[in-house]
């Protein structure tokens, strides 16, 4: 029978549906699995209990949000340790992109009976990412949405109220860009967005990734503007209809942001955290290794 530890996070979305942890092993048994199932209720708990799981099978199970499957992912990049994805979360992009199904069941069975796929990650400053880092607007929608919840608010209500909030007061960075060592680019800009691999910016898979591996980031820079042109711009992202105008787009496996602050809000995943400058941002190549549909 394989072994093998699954880290569910109670505190995300639907991680504290009593039963959980009872369910998922129930679940792994009738696949021939025996699971140990640790429960953790921050993210501080994540990393420390990854690398333990880490030291005692190949195949470890994140159940949570983008954010816990981050963590996980973190411990397991670079180490051959496969990493299955059980989405428990709000939103989910990450196992979206990767075309794994949203039902609990049917994500423990693709963990256990699928293939593995090897996919890249971002890096900035040593922080990795699966989905997405940014700056300027970024961290400030994901701080104010988190205060709105706070709240009492529904999340996308949330986002919705921060988004509006954060183009009434923007703050514009003027930032230095050096893309794969060529000559630096200096923009004036609200927002500055960078992805693990390309984003689609129109069509049915607007907002999402067709691939992980194509070994490359997607720099949007968005033009600086007034509050009119910024609140068109966050109302059209929020409705999936983002125009060619709206931003500047470029591709690259390494890129330096370079500013006049010290330190910097950085947005990793729906995490935010300060960096110092200059950052670093860089693709790492088929780093992660993670179970997907046959």
């Amino acid at each position: 029978m394989i072994s093998l530890t699954c880290i569910l996070n109670a505190a995300a979305g639907s991680g504290h549906v009593p039963g959980r942890a009872v369910e998922i092993t129930r679940l792994c048994a009738e696949l021939g699995a025996s699971a140990t199932v640790v429960t953790v209720v921050s993210g501080a708990e994540i990393v420390p209990e990854a690398r333990l799981a880490l030291k005692h099978g190949q195949l470890i199970l994140a159940g949570g949000g983008d954010g816990t499957v981050n963590a996980v992912a973190s411990t397991l990049a670079g180490t051959g340790c496969v990493l299955g994805v059980l989405p428990l979360g709000t939103c989910n992009h990450f196992a979206k992109d990767l075309g794994l199904p949203l039902d609990l069941r049917s994500a423990v069975r693709v963990a256990l009976t699928g293939r593995v796929k090897a996919v890249d990650v971002g890096d900035v400053n040593g922080q990795m990412f699966l989905n997405n880092s940014g700056l300027g607007l970024y961290p400030h929608l994901v701080t104010g949405r988190l205060a709105e919840q706070k709240q009492g608010h529904r999340k996308w209500v949330a986002l919705a109220m921060a988004a509006v909030s954060c183009v009434r007061h923007p703050l514009p960075l003027l930032v230095s860009l050096r893309l794969d060592g060529a000559d630096a680019l200096v923009r004036r800009t609200p927002l500055l967005f960078v992805g693990n691999n390309r984003y689609c910016m129109t069509g049915p898979h607007m907002g999402g990734r067709t691939r992980l591996d194509a070994g490359e980031l997607w720099m949007c820079v968005a033009y600086d503007a007034g509050y009119a042109r910024l609140l068109g711009m966050t109302v059209r992202a929020l409705a999936g209809h983002v125009r060619q105008t709206d931003l500047e787009m470029r591709s690259m496996a390494d890129l330096w942001v370079g500013m006049q602050r010290r330190e910097v809000a950085v947005a990793r995943d729906g995490e935010v955290t300060k960096m110092p400058t200059p950052l670093h941002y860089r693709i790492r190549p088929a780093a992660l290794r993670v179970m997907v549909p046959v």
